[in-house]
């Protein structure tokens, strides 16, 4: 294990600028969670994105949609790694609310959510450090933007407003000899369902932190799988529709294959809870499938 880390740091040492880099084993940067940062698909991780290591920078661009019995969610964006220290993101969303915003009064009803993230790694290397306790650690900000169409005149009545900053602290560690990557983020957000619904709300506007766990298995050196669980605020009033709009944890079961150092591929099933009780009785299951192309 110290001759592997020996090696990796002397990679990194001699890497000609400003090379998108190649120093970093695959899978170790993550993938494209819905928001854009480097992380899995739903929460992010102290991972930046890319491949580049110290002194060279990196990049990545996804496309993922997820679909349930009642929506769909399509998202997109790209990413930039700088010196394996800090990272910028750019990420669209839009999720069609099918049969939903119909019954809420607004047939056709798409939102749209614009984020803007940044990264920035404050201690460790999940690499390097692989045989020591030390986790690789980051802080992060996301910028949302939501365009709620015709259902944005209630969310304003609810208390909920369009535009909300997301701050996190992540923590990954990573077991290289056993394959395994553990993570932990606490998420300080006032987001109603990350954010498509808003932020903010006549029952709770105050920021709360939120916690969200991940676990990645390497079964081979390209194939990997895991889960996540992410918990959510509740900020809308509980007494709108009559069941409410009460947010239940997200979780997801996954396989990413990363073939080369170019692309990799997610699948998951993702379970977003009772988005709306009022209107879908059953929990909100949904086939995930996102791509991701690196430089």
């Amino acid at each position: 294990m110290r001759s592997k880390t020996l090696l990796l740091a002397a990679l990194a040492a001699t890497s000609p600028l400003p090379a998108a880099a190649a120093d970093k084993l695959l899978l170790t940067g993550g993938v494209s969670t819905v928001d854009g940062a480097a992380g899995g698909g739903l929460t992010p991780w102290a991972l930046i994105g890319g491949y580049g290591s110290d002194g060279q920078w990196g990049a990545t661009a996804f496309a993922s949609v997820a679909k349930t019995r009642d929506y769909r969610l399509v998202a997109g964006g790209v990413a930039v790694g700088l010196h394996d220290r800090v990272e910028l993101s750019l990420a669209r969303q839009a999720l069609d609310t099918g049969a939903t915003g119909a019954a809420l009064g607004v047939p056709g009803l798409t939102l749209k959510q614009d984020i803007v993230g940044l990264k920035w790694r404050v201690a460790g290397d999940a690499i390097l450090d692989s045989d020591t306790w030390m986790p690789q650690l980051a802080l992060g900000g996301l910028a949302k933007r939501v365009d709620a169409g015709g259902l944005a005149p209630t969310l304003a009545t609810l208390g909920a407003r369009r535009d909300g900053i997301e701050l996190y602290a992540s923590a990954t560690k990573l077991l290289l000899a056993q394959g395994l990557l553990l993570n932990a983020t606490v998420r300080a957000t006032k987001a109603n369902q990350n954010g498509l619904l808003g932020f903010g709300g006549t029952a709770h506007d105050r920021v709360r932190l939120m916690p969200e766990l991940s676990a990645a298995w390497l079964l081979q050196r390209t194939l990997a799988v895991g889960a996540e669980y992410r918990r959510k605020p509740d900020n809308l009033n509980p007494s709108l529709l009559g069941a409410g709009l009460k947010e239940d944890p997200w979780w997801d079961l996954f396989v990413a294959w990363a073939p080369n150092r170019r692309a990799s591929l997610t699948l998951a099933v993702v379970d977003l809870g009772r988005i709306v009780p009022a209107v879908q009785t059953k929990r909100q299951r949904a086939a995930y499938l996102s791509l991701q192309l690196a430089h």
